[in-house]
């Protein structure tokens, strides 16, 4: 028999959320048309993301155009062996992707990050069950200031209340004040993060032996989280994995979506 009480709960929660759904009514996370209920995308804006999926490169997470066997690498994973030991990204950074993250980033839409966070533990599944802590990339403090939030740490720290995972965001600190990586080469980018990270004294005890999964926005270059993945290691942890909402790919890859040869949703 039905709980008359739980019936009864139901509608009473239900009820109460209705003037918050007349006065704010839900918008797409993309392009802010109303929607039927928060952190979704309309039908004009879902088809314009790009889910990353299977097949990829164990390391990098790249996807590849075609199944290429089990254990296959990609060119990047070979010639420049990363720091951490996997990387995996929810979406590819164009479009409403890059809308998501900008939002984010430079205008206050930190309601976008619980949504993000769900789209990153499915993504990075196979990473989160085996994490034992999630560390946001942080902020140095001036710009922290400035922004007044983390936005990796908004991310990772929903991360951690959807999977139940440790949110740690003072594991790791940045020590240096760097230019900002829009803009900059690839070689600019790793002189402007190096020994930009630090786990502070008090902290190594937290992160030792233990596997550490790092969170940030967008992987572009990859030098942000090889700085900090490097740092984690110098730390104490027993080893770093990356998870990420976005990820710039490379134009071969890109290609092969624009073909319709990798995964879609």
């Amino acid at each position: 028999m039905a709980d008359p009480m739980a019936d009864i709960k139901s509608l009473a929660e239900t009820t109460l959320k209705w003037p918050a759904r007349l006065l704010f009514p839900p918008v797409c996370a993309g392009c802010r048309r109303q929607v039927s209920q928060p952190g979704v995308l309309c039908a004009a804006c879902w088809p314009l993301l790009r889910l990353l999926e299977r097949p990829w490169c164990p390391v990098m997470g790249t996807p590849f155009g075609h199944d290429m066997g089990e254990g296959f690498l990609s060119a990047e994973a070979i010639a420049d062996p990363p720091p951490f030991e996997r990387a995996r990204a929810a979406v590819a950074y164009s479009g409403i992707a890059q809308q998501m993250v900008q939002g984010l980033k430079y205008r206050d839409r930190t309601d976008l990050a619980p949504w993000m966070a769900r789209w990153m533990a499915r993504a990075g599944a196979e990473l989160v069950a085996e994490a034992d802590l999630a560390v946001p990339v942080p902020l140095h403090w001036r710009r922290f200031l400035k922004r007044r939030f983390n936005q990796s740490a908004e991310l990772a720290r929903a991360l951690a209340g959807l999977t139940g995972l440790a949110f740690s965001p003072s594991v790791l600190k940045r020590v240096k004040g760097t230019r900002q990586q829009v803009g900059l080469e690839r070689a600019q980018r790793e002189e402007n993060v190096r020994a930009a990270f630090r786990v502070p004294a008090e902290a190594e005890i937290g992160i030792a032996g233990r596997r550490v999964l790092l969170i940030d926005d967008v992987y572009t270059t990859g030098a942000t989280v090889r700085a900090a993945a490097r740092a984690l290691k110098k730390g104490g942890a027993g080893a770093v994995d990356v998870l990420t909402f976005a990820r710039v790919l490379p134009a071969d890859a890109i290609g092969d979506f624009r073909a319709g040869t990798s995964a879609t949703i």
